[in-house]
């Protein structure tokens, strides 16, 4: 009975403390709000003080629509889709650790299990396009699988190199691995970082890698026949993948629910939420400012520009445990290798860039007069 209600006490206190202001606060409200000022507008500032009851007004109208079905589609595989899409966004948060002792399912390969898990929801959305019987569902659904194991690879690469310095694949070991040598993986591992957030913006289908439901081709892609509260079972729990992979970095990049002792006096789950909505405000930041890129550019970036990076990452982190194995893990050498991995992710991303044709200085930066109108007219040269 103590198993029992503690986690029913403890499922209730995650949801009222955690989910739900993270879901309907920072996932909607927030982030329609912040986009709005990023965009040159308000956002939603109608319903309740400041707005705060529009992500409850959505809800009251998604639940009063009516879900509509194609004649021609395969129902049940339609209605079974958004609940499979549901169910790993809930099992994900199992073996996130929130604080001390508080982690639901602190298994060994608990870092194995979320990528195993967060691979599930590509499942629902094929089973979700391919069900509608429309070609623009089926285009969406097949982008969705190709950009998942396009940027699965190099993301795996680069969390293989924060395993390889932590020397775990727990998410809990990580954790006390930055709190023994009082420094996040961040640091140690930079272009790992930037390598995941790359790649998890393009696993959860968010601007600017959001092709899956580029209106602007294929309307919104395995999107387009669901309607009513099945368009938002798959719309709400985006948000919870978003806040999952933004949780998952704050432990494994972050440092979890500790922060070079101050856990010892702030309670160890609000330093969590914390460097979670902090991570998840990147997610916000690249949708309200970049605009999207094209099918075939974010699948040569993965494979001509990540990848490789992933493995020049990887090669030299694996160095770099031998040389800290040989010393006898000394503390002060991590520091030295935090100053040589960040100096060389900037040299190496740049590097790399050159090599597959980036001219920055062949841009314009101002535009340019012309007596004639000829199309582009590259610099240097006069009609």
């Amino acid at each position: 009975m103590v198993y029992v209600l503690a986690a029913l006490i403890g499922f209730v206190a995650s949801f009222l403390l955690f989910v739900l202001p993270s879901q309907l606060i920072i996932g909607v409200y927030g982030e329609r709000r912040i986009i709005g000022r990023m965009q040159s507008r308000l956002g939603p500032n109608r319903v309740g003080p400041f707005g705060l009851l529009q992500p409850i007004a959505d809800a009251i109208k998604l639940i009063q629509k009516e879900a509509l079905t194609p004649t021609q589609a395969d129902r049940v595989v339609m209605y079974i889709a958004p609940i499979i899409f549901v169910m790993p966004a809930v099992l994900l948060w199992a073996v996130i650790p929130f604080g001390e002792n508080m982690v639901i399912a602190d298994i060994p390969v608990s870092l194995m299990y979320f990528l195993a898990v967060s691979a599930l929801p590509v499942i629902a959305t094929f089973m979700a396009g391919w069900s509608s019987n429309n070609k623009y569902s089926l285009f969406g659904a097949m982008r969705i699988v190709s950009m998942a194991i396009s940027y699965e690879s190099p993301l795996v690469l680069a969390l293989l190199g924060a395993v390889i310095m932590s020397g775990t694949i727990s998410l809990s070991g990580m954790v006390a691995w930055a709190d023994e040598y009082t420094i996040w993986m961040v640091f140690v591992q930079p272009l790992a970082l930037v390598i995941y957030f790359i790649c998890v913006s393009a696993e959860l289908n968010r601007t600017p890698v959001d092709i899956a439901e580029a209106e602007s081709e294929i309307v919104a892609g395995y999107l387009t026949e669901y309607s009513g509260m099945k368009w938002g079972l798959f719309y709400g729990m985006d948000i919870g993948y978003a806040l999952a992979a933004s949780g998952f970095a704050a432990t494994v990049f972050l440092g979890g629910w500790t922060l070079f002792g101050l856990e010892k006096w702030v309670p160890g789950w609000m330093i969590f939420i914390g460097k979670t909505h902090l991570f998840y405000f990147l997610f916000i930041w690249t949708r309200g400012t970049l605009p999207r890129l094209r099918a075939d550019q974010l699948m040569a970036f993965a494979w001509k520009f990540l990848l490789p990076l992933g493995v020049f990452n990887l090669l030299i982190v694996s160095t770099e445990r031998m040389l800290w194995a040989e010393q006898d893990y000394a503390k002060g050498l991590i520091y030295v290798f935090a100053l040589v991995n960040i100096v060389l992710s900037v040299g190496l991303v740049y590097a790399w860039a050159r090599f597959n044709g980036y001219r920055p200085e062949r841009t314009p930066t101002r535009p340019r007069l012309v007596k004639q109108a000829g199309g582009y007219i590259p610099v240097g040269e006069r009609p």
